[in-house]
């Protein structure tokens, strides 16, 4: 059934929103638009996280052409990762259907926390490994890939990538982008950061081309389970291809240390209002 324009225009709105903050912070923004379906369009916490990552495959969509075109990608790592974190998100998007409404909602709210606690123990550390990954080097054998990349730039990252290292942390990733509808990109970058050891930039931009992956394979479980309204994703897609857009422009000018800071409270306080009203 289609819906009214206020809530068509109001979603648009949430879509911009998250698609802004992912812009900015290099995440998904289901952290954002899952709790705000839950408590403000009173969305079942299934149908939200279905929703959610529905609008996710376009923002990782939107991100990958964008760091393809600055060449900070590594292709052989992310389809790697994606290998490991498309079977996770499924299986995290069937368990959903296992738990109730409250349950799930309750377990986002706590998920929350953790995401705000990262955040902020992040928005610290962000300087420091930056210049730190570059330097990391470890002797390459059977189990490790010594990459060499170069961007657009004319930057040159080498490094070596412990990939069989972070399977399993990234298959953990993928049960927790379909379980809580999040693109996976607070979870996939450090693992790629500190786990793999890619430079920070690298991780950023890659962890985008496995999120276009891990959400295809969470959206089409949550579809045969029935818990994705179309009606609500289409408005909210368009709101965040808009939202993406201005806020990887606006991040150039802004300290993403004081936003992630700002930001990580703000998540804080949603979890516990999920909480709370759910107890």
């Amino acid at each position: 059934m289609p819906l009214e324009l206020v809530t068509s225009i109001l979603l648009v709105f949430l879509g911009v929103f998250a698609g802004f903050l992912g812009g900015l912070l290099g995440i998904g923004g289901g952290t954002i638009v899952v709790p705000i379906l839950i408590l403000v369009f009173d969305l079942r916490a299934q149908q939200a996280v279905g929703t959610s990552l529905v609008m996710i495959i376009f923002t990782a969509l939107s991100g990958t052409l964008a760091y393809d075109r600055q060449k900070r990608i590594d292709w052989k790592v992310g389809i790697m990762g994606a290998a490991v974190t498309v079977p996770g998100a499924a299986i995290g998007a069937y368990a959903t259907n296992f738990v109730s409404s409250t349950a799930l909602t309750i377990m986002f709210g706590i998920f929350l926390f953790i995401m705000s606690a990262y955040l902020f123990r992040r928005s610290y550390r962000t300087a420091k490994m930056k210049e730190s990954q570059t330097e990391l080097r470890t002797e390459a054998g059977r189990w490790v890939w010594r990459r060499k990349i170069a961007d657009a730039s004319g930057r040159i990252f080498e490094y070596d990538a412990s990939i069989y290292a972070g399977l399993a942390f990234l298959f953990m990733g993928g049960v927790a982008s379909g379980f809580f509808g999040i693109g996976g990109g607070l979870i996939v970058v450090p693992i790629l950061a500190s786990v793999v050891g890619l430079p920070i930039h690298l991780a950023v931009a890659t962890s985008m081309l496995t999120m276009i992956f891990t959400s295809i394979s969470g959206v089409t479980t949550h579809v045969m389970l029935g818990h994705v309204l179309f009606e609500y994703a289409a408005p909210l897609v368009v709101g965040i291809v808009i939202g993406a857009q201005v806020g990887a422009r606006t991040a150039k000018g802004i300290r993403s240390d004081s936003l992630e800071r700002v930001f990580s409270v703000a998540v804080l306080i949603i979890g516990v209002i999920l909480i709370i009203t759910r107890l």
